[in-house]
């Protein structure tokens, strides 16, 4: 440690503007990683964070809730299933309410009191079991969804009061409520008066003891036609817009992950080349390959090291406060994956600078380059 630091102490200004600049490039990886996590819990958190297992969609629907519909008596059919424990109806509608004095769409979501489909992160108050209660996202707290607030449809009727709040649990990137079915087939009706039934958009599934979601959903697929049953975690990478999303941010994230790796290699490529002829000197008066190329790997893990924690503290405050619109959530263990992605990226990319100091040869020391020009 002590060859890597005292060249560091030495060279205080080009270290520190490399710690810098690889500390901006790592927040950009952790700044695009915390919005994409955002966004699909904006987009999904919903499906993700309600107490059913496995949802069962019309085949037709090509596994987006909103364009499902499912006939009344198929949650009967689906809970005489082998496997199934409980089996309840998810109504989900997009209808437009009055909130704190302005027009906003809201995602709604209905299902039966003690029944799969309820949210499963409520961080206050509690769940709707009366009509004309419902749950809110926190993050929508601020537009007229906290918890005594009392929002009505455009038509100004069917007033829902916000009972509890629940977090990361919108849906398509929207003000989101769960209400109890009674108040979700009421609102449908309030929306569209001339609406003759208001069938539910799935039914929601929780295995009985010892049965796997996915066991769970092949048996349903098996046993009743025309239905797609899906676990959660698939009913939320096939939701529309998803999967392009992923791969969208993927490769912007593997770009910026490779930039890293690339500028931490070229920048100990650079120096090891530069000091060369101190590197020879010190392997001819005894230093051995192992000892530089330790020292190297040092100052590579003190740069990544500090380059961490200016990306950690750049991330906190550019998420500080964000609130309004995509309320941005930091998720630590993503942030621990990614770094661990970029250390070991960025100790592969000073390979070249490992390979340089393994092909010094201690006799240059003596030679004519060896010595600088020195005869």
């Amino acid at each position: 440690m002590l060859l890597a630091t005292r060249e560091i102490s030495r060279s205080r200004l080009r270290f520190g503007l490399l710690a810098g600049a690889i500390g901006l490039l790592i927040f950009l990886v952790f700044f695009q990683q915390t919005l994409l996590g955002s966004l699909l819990n904006s987009f999904t958190g919903a499906l993700e964070n309600q107490s059913g297992s496995v949802l069962v969609y019309s085949a037709e629907a090509r596994s987006s809730l909103e364009a499902s519909r499912v006939s009344p008596d198929l949650v009967a059919q689906v809970a005489k299933v082998d496997g199934v424990g409980q089996a309840g109806p998810l109504g989900q509608a997009t209808l437009t309410f009055v909130a704190d004095g302005e027009q906003v769409d809201v995602a709604v979501f209905g299902s039966e009191p003690g029944q799969p489909g309820q949210p499963t992160k409520l961080v206050d108050g509690r769940l709707p079991t009366a009509p004309g209660e419902g749950v809110a996202s926190t993050e929508d707290k601020a537009k007229g969804f906290a918890i005594g607030d009392t929002v009505t449809t455009a038509a100004g009727n069917s007033p829902v009061t916000v009972v509890g709040l629940t977090e990361q649990s919108q849906f398509s990137v929207q003000p989101t409520l769960f209400v109890t079915f009674d108040t979700y087939t009421t609102l449908r009706r309030a929306a569209n008066p001339d609406a003759t039934s208001i069938p539910p958009s799935a039914v929601v599934v929780v295995p009985a003891d010892g049965v796997t979601p996915s066991a769970v959903a092949a048996s349903i697929n098996a046993a009743i036609p025309g239905v797609e049953a899906l676990t959660r975690s698939e009913a939320v990478a096939r939701a529309p817009g998803v999967s392009s999303v992923q791969s969208s941010f993927a490769i912007v994230l593997a770009l910026a992950i490779a930039v890293v790796a690339l500028v931490t290699g070229f920048f100990f490529l650079i120096l090891t080349v530069q000091k060369s002829a101190a590197l020879t000197m010190l392997h001819a008066v005894g230093a051995p390959a192992s000892y530089l190329i330790k020292g190297l790997l040092q100052q590579v893990a003190l740069v990544l090291t500090v380059a961490l924690v200016v990306a950690v503290a750049l991330l906190l405050a550019a998420t500080a406060g964000s609130g309004s619109g995509l309320a941005l959530t930091i998720v630590p263990l993503d942030l621990v994956e990614s770094a661990l992605v970029i250390t070991v990226l960025s100790l592969a990319g000073v390979g070249f600078s490992i390979w340089r100091v393994l092909r010094i040869d201690p006799v240059e020391a003596v030679s004519h380059q060896g010595l600088g020009g020195v005869e």
